[in-house]
């Protein structure tokens, strides 16, 4: 007989075996259960009351329970004693009371029903102190039901008690709402499911993987009955090892945390080929793409809460295991706020947009295509999620070249602002040459003109040999060289992070217009880069104005703002002492690494010291030694592009005319003599 008793228990459904008898086990509803008990106390019990809320909330349970406590041999009371024929008779599993009558208004509602329980509602109880009727999915019964029971409702006998149960109180017609006293109930916390549904399973003696009650908490969307039921069905497939996660996830159909956690991370680390990976897992492995794309909104959602509230946890705000959460964390800080707002918003509209779609993989590989490239949209979020990310390049970057930068070559390239500083004076009696566009070819002209004595043959000297015989000269400049220097150190992050990838901007420059990248390439290196702005030099002023008067700065800003996002200014000044020294010449197409500063216009000051003596072997002025290196020129000159450029092939030969050497520069402009020139082998 004990052994069917149990059979029998054990084979109730879950949310029936702990259905609460005492309104100290309802969970969840301390805001409804609190005055009801305190009104018991009082004995002040009103006739008719109106319980509301979404189901599986435990209206129909607290009706049960204020029966007891109201039919109670020691009641009314807020505690019944469990012990008296009233109490066992409403108890979990007893029989039932006969004054104690439940009605299903879904079927029970229309107006004969309304007048047979009229007729019987003024019999009085049969064993109890209350002949009470509980009325389940009141909002069911017609207006015309609702009137036939108006007046016994309004004016009920003695011994008469009524409890209306409701998921929608606004059906429920105003003249029975306002004779009743209306409690509403609320979903549970998840905090308090997850805890009750642990209870739970200790009592049922099956081990539970820590990460499979948040997924049935979620899955019950704060409904007891429905949370129950969920968890009923895990314990019914337990295997040797209890309810493991992977089986939650299958049989729920949740996505796996891998898979939400490889997604996140290609979207932080912008890898496209990993972000369409998981798609194609996704589908080949069955999963509802709709329910993937939930699922990963529900992760940004806990990410965002976690950028916001690195304490989230604490507070209750996400509900996730330890292990998870460290990984939760490492993703928010990876991604950041802006990006993480910008990516749940593509998210929440694509999820709208796969209502009735035909191909809900394209859909869901759109997605992912649309947060993987912010640069692609011009609206605010996409620029906030582009700064955001240059910020986070930013702040990660300095400990990488920090080394680099303490490094003995690396102070004399931050410094590369004092040498305009220097030749400032001498550059304004060199005017520039008539068409500005015509400087693209002066590389060529200037390697072209070997046999000349200039300063050309002479800018592939070490900067610390060929400048020695001017050092009094230039004693007076060197002044202002110690600011710059520590303004230059202050931007040094920046700059060291342009001049990596200077070759990649060069690249995109050299695609979308190759007179721009032989300008700079030929002509140009990077000076400095502070505040967003990029400071260029060029070796001589009409080349300077050919970049600016021709377009190309345009050029320029939009494959910085390519490879480095965000907007760019660029300034180009004059550097004849550290700009490029054409094809072959120090600087000349490679301004990024630290290279020898090239000393071409400075080689003019020797010419006023005669006291210095003159080596044994000296050559005229127009004898150019044999041994000087000539200029290398580049490959992809400017005659060979000028036919796809916006130059005309015609006009070479009056770029030949106007390009100055450095040997003209100091005859004709300046009205020197070279003596003699000599190198340092």
């Amino acid at each position: 007989m004990v052994a069917d008793i149990v059979g029998v228990v054990s084979s109730l459904a879950l949310y029936r075996r702990y259905r609460p008898e005492t309104f100290a086990e309802v969970i969840g509803q301390e805001h409804v259960t609190d005055p009801l008990q305190q009104a018991l106390r009082n004995n002040r019990v009103n006739h008719a009351y109106l319980f509301s809320g979404p189901r599986g909330c435990g209206k129909t349970t607290s009706a049960r329970i204020l029966a007891r406590c109201l039919n109670c041999e020691q009641g009314p009371t807020p505690t019944p004693c469990g012990e008296c024929r009233s109490c066992l008779d409403l108890a979990r599993n007893g029989p039932g009371s006969i004054d104690v009558i439940e009605i299903d208004a879904a079927s029970h509602g229309g107006v004969d029903d309304a007048r047979e329980l009229r007729e019987k509602a003024f019999f009085g109880p049969a064993a109890s102190r209350y002949k009470i009727y509980i009325i389940d999915e009141a909002h069911m019964v017609t207006p015309a039901g609702f009137n036939a029971l108006l007046k016994v409702v309004e004016e009920p006998p003695e011994h008469l008690k009524f409890i209306f149960a409701t998921t929608e109180p606004e059906k429920v017609i105003g003249t029975i709402r306002s004779r009743t006293h209306h409690y509403p109930f609320r979903l549970v916390p998840p905090g308090t499911l997850r805890d009750y549904l642990g209870e739970v399973c200790a009592r049922e003696a099956i081990p539970v993987d820590g990460a499979v009650l948040p997924l049935v908490v979620r899955s019950g969307a704060g409904s007891v009955r429905d949370s129950m039921s969920v968890m009923d069905q895990l314990l019914a497939g337990a295997g040797e090892d209890g309810v493991t996660y992977e089986m939650a996830t299958a049989l729920l159909g949740y996505t796996d945390g891998a898979l939400l956690d490889a997604v996140v991370d290609a979207f932080s680390a912008g890898d496209g080929a990993a972000a369409f990976e998981v798609v194609d897992r996704v589908i080949e492995g069955g999963h509802d793409p709709r329910r993937f794309v939930t699922d990963l909104l529900e992760r940004l959602r806990d990410l965002l809460i976690l950028a916001a509230v690195p304490d989230a946890a604490d507070k209750g705000l996400i509900d996730v295991p330890v292990d998870v959460l460290e990984r939760m964390s490492a993703q928010a800080a990876a991604l950041g706020p802006a990006e993480l707002s910008r990516a749940a918003d593509l998210v929440n509209t694509g999820l709208t947009e796969m209502r009735g779609a035909t191909s809900p993989r394209l859909q869901l590989e759109l997605i992912c295509a649309r947060v993987l490239l912010p640069a692609a949209y011009g609206d605010e979020q996409a620029l906030l999620s582009r700064l955001d990310r240059l910020e986070r390049g930013a702040a990660l970057a300095p400990p990488s070249p920090t080394p680099p930068m303490a490094a003995a070559p690396a102070p004399p390239q931050a410094a590369a602002p004092p040498p305009p500083q220097a030749v400032t004076p001498a550059a304004p009696p060199a005017p520039p040459p008539p068409p500005p566009a015509a400087e693209e070819p002066q590389p060529q002209a200037a390697a072209g003109s070997g046999p000349r004595p200039g300063a050309w043959p002479s800018a592939s000297r070490p900067p610390a040999q060929a400048p020695e015989p001017a050092r009094p000269e230039r004693s007076a400049p060197a002044a202002p060289a110690a600011p710059v220097a520590a303004s230059a150190a202050a931007s040094a992050g920046d700059q060291e992070r342009v001049r990596q990838v200077w070759p990649s901007v060069l690249d995109a420059v050299k695609g979308k217009r190759r007179y721009t990248w032989i300008l700079l390439s030929q002509n140009a290196q990077v000076l400095s880069v502070e505040g967003g702005v990029l400071r260029l030099g060029f070796a001589t002023p009409g080349a300077r104005d050919s970049f600016v008067n021709g377009g190309s700065e345009d050029v320029l800003r939009q494959a910085l703002g390519e490879s480095l996002g965000g907007q760019w200014r660029v300034e180009a000044v004059v550097d004849p002492g550290g700009g490029a020294g054409g094809p072959g010449g120090a600087g000349g197409g490679r301004p990024v690494p630290p290279a020898p500063r090239p000393t071409a216009p400075a080689a003019a000051p020797p010419a006023p010291r005669p006291a210095a003596p003159p080596p044994a072997a000296g050559g005229g002025a127009a004898g150019v030694p044999a041994a000087a290196p000539p200029p290398q020129p580049q490959p992809s000159g400017p005659p060979s592009v000028a036919a796809e450029d916006d130059v005309p092939a015609e006009d070479d030969a009056d770029l030949d005319d106007t390009a100055l050497s450095g040997y003209d520069l100091i005859v004709k402009e300046l009205g020197a003599t070279v003596i003699e020139e000599f190198h340092h082998e």
